[in-house]
């Protein structure tokens, strides 16, 4: 049995030993929870966005993107997304749908998500402009964002590939109906 007088030491000493786990999971938590950029998340995004009903009725153009945490094509449209919503703030409204939260399976099914990221575009009076599967540059989302402020056709967009020839012999893009866009096929999400 141990003296009294060793017992404090080692009580302290574990509280230490602890304190300093503790610590060094609070940290690594922080860090893969997007640390101090954690206002460039997808999950911080989403957590801003207008409900859909209201953001399609309210009289500002809307950006439905739907997404997953686990998509490495999602999140790495984050930062142009972002940027996207500071631009156009209080002016265009921008909505993330997460596709494994139930709660939006009708909105999934509604707009035949097959692919992700997957971008509806919709004008101010919530009528459906086009569509985009898989990743746009920033330059693009500010581009179809002025547009549908402006109440401008949507221009077309080329998708990943540089060249337009090679999408259309492959069958990788189809045209939409009513809209200009060029989407593409679902194999197009990371």
């Amino acid at each position: 049995m141990a003296s009294k007088s060793e017992d404090p030491v080692l009580g302290k000493a574990m509280s230490f030993f602890f304190l300093a786990i503790s610590l060094v999971l609070a940290f690594a938590l922080f860090v893969l929870r997007g640390g101090f950029n954690a206002d460039q998340s997808l999950d911080s995004l989403a957590r801003r966005s207008l409900d859909p009903e209201i953001a399609l009725w309210n009289g500002q153009p809307t950006v439905f993107e739907f997404y997953a945490d686990w998509c490495e094509a999602c999140k790495s449209m984050t930062p142009d997304m972002i940027q996207m919503e500071k631009k156009y703030e209080n002016r265009l409204d921008v909505v993330l749908l997460n596709v494994d939260n139930q709660r939006w399976q009708d909105l999934i099914d509604q707009y035949q998500v097959n692919g992700i990221p997957q971008l509806n575009f919709f004008g101010a009076n919530g009528d459906y402009k086009g569509k985009s599967i898989g990743v746009l540059k920033g330059e693009q989302l500010l581009e179809i964002s002025d547009a549908l402020i402006n109440d401008r056709n949507i221009p077309d967009l080329f998708g990943p590939g540089p060249s337009t020839q090679l999408n259309s012999i492959n069958g990788l893009y189809k045209q939409s109906k009513g809209s200009k866009l060029l989407e593409a096929m679902p194999r197009s999400h990371g």
